[in-house]
């Protein structure tokens, strides 16, 4: 609740905070602290998912315009929340250019309006409370956002009472007075140096918390108190390591005062700044939990691999199907859908040009040029193949631990959309047992009656995984390729005998794979990791795992960490 109360006391310095809570009592008594601790007339506003630029930035009021035949103004939420709150849903689906347009308001205090034939700038200094519903790890708040707000709290599991706020009339009055001295802001950089924060802001919002902390207990300066609890609250969520011991050595002894000053009193400097620094490092180090750094560095990798582009997950534009995401100027075809309140609003500031023009014409005249068509956007599913060698003795005992992991993967496949092929290959070629397909009925036939043994054709099952791979991309799709081999090429493309023929064949249909840029996972079965196997591996630009005795349960896990997040 400390948190609130210090937002309460500063919002538009403290910039806001993220929550990353599922809804429930915890959330919304943490919001009541807050709304509870602002001036009655403070304005709180939400910011709906996917909230257009139209709604969010302000421009034409469309019902205004028409009715009065001139170009009508509009405030947007941002505007609207000059100096209160505005609280995100679902922040952490937040796009990235409408984080972006936050983020530059934040930084400018006013909104600049130039669209729909408006130009004006509108002052928004405002905190945003950022609500991550934390359903996935790897889904968190944008980047941009979450520099900006100094608070970064985790309410999941936690009980909160809807507590009152204190008074804090009397803080906000005394805040601008509040004295930091001159030695906290050093402090405060090197201590968040010291944590691994790179952003500039933090230092400086733990500054502005630790002066909010002050002006709550009624003193006109900081003190140590002060200072580690914005430690606590600001730096603690940002650490991303443990200082070493060598940043937490002492600082050198000062050199001794001259013989003629000895017997002078030196005045009350208060506590050295590599000390005071030492002190908020400790007091931030003090307040993470156990492995949390962790948690924080498999987090943020997460993160990555979902934004990069092409990913499972990734999000893919389209015409007609997912969620809304703006609109766009086009021509009207078969499949389309039309924004209509856009279109509307981008023909209603030319309204009295043309019925100038056209006195006789229909009452609201619409040109091609306004149209606006709705865009959408969905995340692409996965394709995951898996790619068996049937070859030799232990044939059968290989498909028993692929039809295990498909199995295993195809359990929440209606949660990842995902959808499972099986290519097995022996004797002079490949065979697709299963084409893609989310049916888990179909993938226990298709694999029921597969007999084994035989030579090993290696090049064919990757030339059959490589062709479904490219299709499912052809369609919108993610694919990963997971090749279960012992590595033993002894069949070339052409069907004719030869380990040497074979094994290259095999390592020029596995450079297509990683020119592509399809995640793979080579699954190495032999007793002993073998040398070739390898080499396919870094051919194909495929994670390697050597798993002589894997059972469907592992080989689920190592599918499951080489899919790519999403």
């Amino acid at each position: 609740m400390q948190a609130a109360l210090l937002l309460a006391v500063d919002p538009v310095g403290l910039g806001g905070a993220v929550l990353r809570a599922p809804a429930g009592p915890a959330r919304d008594a943490w919001l009541a602290v807050l709304r509870a601790g602002l001036p009655a007339a403070s304005p709180w506003r939400r910011l709906p998912l996917g909230v257009p630029d139209s709604r969010l930035l302000g421009g034409l009021d469309l019902s205004a315009t028409l009715a009065a035949g001139r170009p009508v103004a509009e405030r947007g939420i941002l505007a609207e929340a000059d100096r209160g709150i505005i609280v995100a849903a679902m922040a952490e689906r937040l796009e990235a250019a409408t984080a972006a347009r936050i983020a530059a308001v934040m930084d400018s205090g006013q909104v600049a309006v130039q669209r729909d034939g408006l130009s004006d700038n509108l002052p928004s200094r405002f905190a945003l409370v950022a609500l991550d519903e934390g359903v996935a790890p790897e889904e968190v708040a944008p980047a941009s956002l979450r520099a900006r707000l100094a608070f970064h709290l985790d309410l999941t599991g936690l009980r909160l009472p809807a507590l009152a706020a204190e008074p804090i009339l009397a803080a906000r009055a005394l805040l601008p007075d509040v004295e930091a001295g001159d030695d906290l802001p050093e402090a405060m950089c090197g201590a968040a140096a010291s944590l691994g924060i790179d952003d500039l802001r933090a230092p400086l919002l733990a500054l502005r918390a630790a002066r909010a902390a002050a002006a709550l207990a009624g003193r006109a300066r900081v003190t140590k108190e002060d200072a580690e609890l914005a430690a606590r609250l600001v730096l603690a969520p940002r650490a991303t390591m443990v200082p070493t011991e060598e940043s937490a050595e002492p600082p050198p002894e000062p050199p001794p005062p001259p013989d003629d000053q000895s017997e002078q009193k030196e005045p009350d400097r208060g506590p050295d700044p590599k000390e005071l620094q030492e002190m908020l490092v400790a007091a931030a180090q003090a307040a993470l939990p156990s492995g949390l750094l962790e948690a924080l560095q498999l987090r943020e990798a997460a993160r990555r691999r979902s934004a990069t582009d092409g990913k499972a997950g990734a999000r893919r534009n389209a015409a007609r199907r997912g969620r809304p995401v703006g609109t766009r100027a086009g021509q009207l075809r078969s499949g389309d859908r039309l924004a209509l309140v856009e279109t509307l609003r981008n023909a209603a500031p030319w309204q009295a040009v043309r019925r100038r023009e056209n006195p006789h014409g229909p009452p609201i005249r619409v040109r091609k040029e306004d149209i606006r068509l709705r865009r959408f956007r969905h995340k692409a599913g996965t394709t995951a193949i898996f790619v068996v060698d049937a070859s030799g003795s232990s044939a059968l005992h290989r498909l028993a631990e692929a039809k295990g992991a498909v199995e295993m993967l195809l359990a929440d496949c209606y949660v990842r959309r995902d959808q499972v092929a099986v290519v097995a290959f022996r004797g002079r070629g490949a065979d697709v047992l299963l084409p893609p397909t989310p049916s888990l009925v179909r993938a226990k036939r298709s694999l029921a009656g597969l007999p084994g043994g035989g030579p090993t054709p290696l090049a064919a099952g990757i030339d059959a995984a490589a062709a479904i791979a490219t299709e499912a991309a052809r369609r919108g799709r993610t694919p990963l390729l997971v090749l279960l081999t012992d590595g033993r090429a002894n069949i070339a493309r052409d069907g004719t005998p030869g380990r040497p023929a074979a094994e290259e064949d095999a390592l020029s249909a596995a450079v297509p794979i990683r020119n592509a840029g399809i995640p793979a996972l080579l699954v190495d079965t032999a007793p002993r990791p073998h040398p070739f196997a390898k080499r396919i591996a870094e051919a194909m630009g495929a994670r390697y795992v050597p798993l002589p005795a894997a059972d469907a349960g592992r080989l689920s896990t190592a599918v499951a960490a080489a899919r790519p997040a999403g």
